[in-house]
């Protein structure tokens, strides 16, 4: 099968089972609902410290595999109301958007879930890819974020969370998972692999086992579009865009191609942040090492000067805030503004 039909053949797919629809989902939600509340004697997970990706020091980033074309405009067609007459987050693309194939495509490849319910908000987005990826969404104090992983790594994460407490079976819009309780406030589902795939969804902040139940069944799965159209703008402008607001005041290494930054694709500021300085630091690495191999003094200053600005760049110091991004960057910057670079640096900035 070519590259094209492979991408045909996704966006066919990307409403498997006619799923753009949410439908009445009245009678689940109510026995999911009577489900987890009634249980009872759970254990706790007390002794289970959880992990959060608070901290983001990681070797570069996962790219995406899609592109959008065009930026979905504030005036999109809202289906349905939530509860106390809200406005359902669930939306559909307003007239003339467009998704490009590739988009379209890698948004086939997710489960594409959504909290159909007024007041949600999608915070963060990152690994658009074809196996893995997350989604965090937010209402006023609370989190819940959604994992997706390949299915072959489903036995080990179920044996781990069987250390918590023995779990509850749960339907998530029809998709069986298992519900664990840490605490009277801290939740996770892990549904169980389907397409190849399964999601581990975990709550943070201020829940009640009634609270998490109703949310649940309020969670539903989607068509690509759908899904695409959900995400906040900035996610989605165009990524010529986002770069050039990004580089605004970053020198350039010789060379370098922002058409290229194109593959970082659909992601949260913080990643598409990543992605793009991660390319910069990299040119200019690449410029420093050959001007030193070349004996072109002014071009080792050059590079050296351009890496010791990156102290003042606003996408590095606006990131400080947020993640451990920057403070990596910063190091290996400062340690080619004085004239030496550790061999870590390529999986340290996710050079190629």
């Amino acid at each position: 099968m070519s590259g094209d039909e492979r991408v045909d053949r996704l966006v066919r797919d990307a409403d498997p089972g006619g799923l753009g629809g949410v439908g009445d989902l009245a009678g689940v939600k109510r026995t999911l609902l009577e489900e987890i509340v009634s249980e009872s004697g759970v254990e706790g997970g007390a002794g289970i410290a959880r992990r959060r990706l608070r901290v983001r020091r990681f070797a570069g980033v996962v790219t995406a595999a899609a592109v959008l074309m065009s930026v979905v405009p504030a005036s999109m067609v809202l289906r349905g109301q939530a509860e106390g007459g809200g406005v359902s987050p669930i939306v559909t693309p307003a007239e003339g958007v467009v998704f490009s194939p590739l988009a379209l495509a890698a948004a086939a490849r997710n489960p594409r879930l959504l909290i159909d319910r007024s007041g949600w908000k999608v915070t963060d987005l990152s690994g658009f890819t074809e196996e893995l990826g997350m989604i965090r969404f937010r209402r006023g104090g609370q989190e819940l974020e959604m994992n997706w992983y390949p299915a072959s790594g489903y036995a080990g994460r179920y044996a781990d969370r069987l250390q918590v407490n023995r779990p509850k079976s749960v339907r998530v819009d029809g998709w069986p998972g298992d519900l664990f309780e840490y605490s009277g406030s801290d939740f996770a589902v892990l549904t169980r692999p389907r397409e190849d795939v399964f999601v581990e969804m975990r709550t943070s902040g201020d829940w009640s086992r009634k609270e998490f139940a109703r949310v649940l069944a309020d969670i539903v799965r989607v068509d690509a579009r759908t899904w695409l159209a959900v995400l906040p703008a900035e996610m989605v402008m165009p990524v010529g865009e986002r770069a050039a607001k990004v580089l605004a005041d970053v020198p350039l290494p010789p060379g370098f191609d922002v058409a290229a930054l194109e593959d970082i694709g659909v992601s949260d500021s913080y990643h598409f942040g990543v992605g793009v300085t991660s390319r910069v630091g990299c040119g200019w690495i690449a410029e420093w090492q050959r001007a030193r191999a070349s004996g072109d003094e002014a071009g080792v200053r050059r590079a050296a000067d351009a890496l010791r600005s990156s102290h003042g760049w606003r996408v590095l110091r606006d990131m400080n805030k947020a993640g451990d991004w920057p403070e990596v960057f910063w190091e290996y910057a400062d340690e080619i503004a004085a004239g030496t670079l550790r061999a870590s640096y390529s999986q340290g900035l996710g050079c190629a």
